[in-house]
């Protein structure tokens, strides 16, 4: 009779048989399931295992039965996981996840996945461990291709951060190595003329044999040699000892690069240039390691290549500077942050101030007043010496102008240094021309300076816009000369009224020190031929009175120099000739 009891007050039949079923389809589940999996109790220990689990472990599974989970999981190793484990037995955590390294019978290691899970209502948790050792093989095999360069086989630039960045952090917390780090960054010398000229399957294979050296000179001290990219190439010295240490391997890397390649039927010879830098892991960041290094790099290449240079903090202060004033330098001119001082320009006859020469300074906010010598070379790399210059130019007219004014009678011709780039760049002409409109100062109260290398030899724009500032009245100036070409030949091809002789000529003049005979004999010879060709001579850096009237003696026209005045704002000037500025 349907929903009877079966049997003395036993539960109905159907309830029985559903039961049954259920725990029969689990077991079965269980044993056939290709997941090796076992129940495990609140103690620790397997209670069952199925077959699946038992073939991974390569064991019956009979005999994992009692063994605690710990024993084959090896989920003690690590006491954070451990912990977490015992909290999923005692039922206070649901789950645990992870990865862990099996060892089978015979030595042979399996990658599984462990994982440890709390069953509802029931004092069990179920294990699941699942062999990922080809999964894992496979994710090594492909990380192996995305972290090591294809031509050379080398680590490649990611590697390279990632292990730069992992040293970095063990050297700072290990505080029984040395703490330090070092780096030997490198690049061939003149390897894209190995493309361009044998192909770039040469090139790759140059590449190969240079990164076969490179290992070999890193192997006896395990040091990490990896590509980033192109020709560029860094080895990278865990726990150097100093920088010692670090130049000897920059020394070896040269010697071994520089016996030649045999590639592709050719014989070729290659050079190295390389940045070391060496220097304490803590406060270091991998970024900051590597702009060192590249900074030192430049720096072998930029003197002459084929060597090794290592970082210099000064140096690189220097530079650093520099790159923060040639960034400011056209924002600075729109600023106002430029001023003029004037040095005097005096007859060495008669003491009398023939002119002034507008010498022009930076008053930076940062870094305080600046020397042309400190920037003017900036502008010309950047060009911010077209606008510069012509500010310059402007101002010093406008004050020409009035000294002028003030004392009709003895008017002062000021004197403006201008850049080989100006004449390039720029309409010098038509900005002269404006400029004198503007300010009102004839033109023959203006000269422009332009060095000896600048002048000589030139043609073409450049002599047009000299002869055409010429024929404006405007007198024109070789500084400095007797330091460049020294071409006479084209003396007299060029409109020049002026010679500036160079300092150095000075020092055979200086009192106290043993007179160059020479030194007084070339100055009184250029004096002469000046003179022939129609021409006045300047004398720079006149310090003493008796320079002074050495050289008034043997036939200069003009002296310029501390012993007349150091460089000195307009006011002042005006006070040395009388007179309102």
């Amino acid at each position: 009779m349907s929903g009877t009891l079966d049997g003395q007050g036993g539960a109905p039949a159907s309830a029985v048989t559903q039961r049954d079923v259920n725990s029969n389809d689990f077991r079965a589940a269980f044993q056939a399931a290709p997941l090796g999996m076992a129940l495990v109790g609140r103690d620790g220990r397997v209670r069952i295992a199925n077959d699946a689990l038992g073939a991974l472990l390569d064991t019956e599974p009979a005999r994992l039965a009692g063994c605690p989970v710990d024993g084959f999981t090896g989920l003690r190793e690590d006491p954070r996981t451990w912990q977490t484990c015992q909290e999923v037995l005692l039922g206070h955590r649901e789950r645990l996840g992870c990865t862990r390294r099996l060892r089978r019978p015979g030595g042979r290691v399996v990658w599984a996945e462990v994982i440890l899970s709390a069953l509802p209502d029931s004092c069990d948790v179920l294990l699941s461990v699942a062999d990922i050792t080809e999964r894992r093989d496979l994710r090594a095999r492909l990380r192996h291709l995305r972290m090591h360069d294809a031509v050379t086989r080398l680590p490649n630039r990611s590697l390279f951060f990632e292990r730069l960045a992992a040293a970095l952090t063990a050297a700072a917390m290990n505080r029984r190595g040395s703490g330090r780090i070092g780096l030997c960054y490198l690049d061939l010398d003149g390897f894209k003329a190995v493309n361009d000229t044998l192909g770039h399957q040469a090139g790759d294979r140059l590449l190969s044999a240079v990164a076969r050296r490179l290992t070999e000179c890193a192997a006896p001290g395990g040091h990490l040699v990896a590509r980033l990219g192109g020709d560029e190439f860094a080895l990278l010295v865990e726990e150097s000892t100093g920088t010692e240490q670090l130049v000897r391997l920059a020394t070896a890397v040269q010697a071994a690069l520089q016996r030649p390649f045999e590639v592709a039927g050719q014989r070729l010879s290659v050079s190295a240039s390389i940045g070391v830098v060496e220097r304490p892991a803590a406060g270091t960041h991998a970024t900051e390691l590597m702009q060192a290094a590249d900074t030192t790099l430049y720096w072998a290449k930029a003197d002459g290549k084929a060597r090794w240079a290592l970082f210099d903090p000064e140096r690189n202060a220097h530079r650093i500077t520099r790159q923060a004033l040639s960034s400011t330098l056209r924002p600075a001119v729109e600023r106002g942050e430029f001023t003029l001082q004037y040095q005097p320009l005096v007859g060495l006859g008669d003491g009398v101030v023939r002119g002034v020469e507008a010498l022009v300074r930076w008053r930076h906010p940062r870094f305080g007043t600046l020397a042309p010598n400190r920037f003017i070379g900036l502008a010309e790399e950047t060009g911010a010496i077209v606008p510069l210059g012509r500010w310059v130019l402007r101002t010093a007219c406008h004050q020409a102008r009035r000294w002028q004014l003030a004392r009709p009678a003895r008017p002062l011709v000021v004197s403006v240094n201008v850049a080989v780039r100006q004449v390039w760049d720029s309409d010098l002409v038509a900005d002269v021309a404006a400029i004198l409109a503007e300010t009102g100062l004839p033109p023959r109260l203006l000269q422009l300076e332009l060095t000896e290398s600048a002048v000589m030899g030139s043609s073409g724009r450049p002599l047009q816009q000299l002869r055409a500032l010429s024929d404006m009245g405007v007198a024109i100036a070789i500084d400095d000369f007797g330091t460049g070409y020294s071409n006479l030949a084209y003396l007299s091809r060029l409109p020049v009224s002026t010679l500036k002789l160079d300092g150095s000529f000075m020092h055979g003049f200086r009192a106290g020190e043993d007179p160059n005979p020479a030194d007084e004999t070339i100055v009184e010879a250029l004096v002469q031929l000046a003179h022939r060709l129609g021409l006045t001579v300047t004398a720079e850096c006149v310090e003493s009175a008796e320079q002074a009237e050495r050289l008034g003696r043997i036939g200069c026209d003009t002296g310029q120099g501390w012993f007349y005045s150091r460089p000195v704002p307009a006011d002042r000037i005006s006070a040395l000739v009388g007179g309102a500025p």
